[in-house]
């Protein structure tokens, strides 16, 4: 068999925002929008391509309650990057919010950062040295 994970839902308070923030905000590529009645089919991919999110509208109460909190709390996505500076420097000047100053990892360059829902993001680069 050959897989791999093509996408992940990401719950976000509405499409707008969603799209506001990952195409506006962060530079990634609106994939498709594709009206399904009551919602919608959005899909957005870094502009280097990759696994793509699924922006799905909360609904209900448990959903709504979910945002920004899908994996508990922890670190949920990793956004790699072929340079950590640039686009460490670009994220901030757009307005990201950082948890941490970058740290220099084994395996990269990496910065907890959270996007305006909540989630929980690590942005790494390669290792330095």
């Amino acid at each position: 068999m050959t897989s791999r994970i093509s996408a992940i839902a990401l719950v976000v308070p509405d499409y707008e925002a969603g799209l506001a923030f990952y195409v506006g905000t962060l530079g990634f590529r609106l994939v498709q929008d594709i009206d399904q009645g009551r919602k919608r089919w959005v899909t957005v991919e870094p502009a280097g391509g990759g696994t793509r999110l699924v922006l799905a509208r909360a609904e209900g109460e448990a959903q709504r309650a979910a945002i920004g909190k899908q994996a508990g709390g922890r670190v949920f996505l990793f956004l790699q990057t072929d340079d950590f500076a640039r686009d460490h420097a670009a994220m901030l000047a757009a307005g990201v919010t950082f948890e941490e100053a970058p740290r220099h990892e084994p395996y990269g360059s990496v910065a907890v950062w959270r996007d305006p829902f909540g989630n929980r993001w690590d942005l790494i680069g390669p290792p330095t040295g």
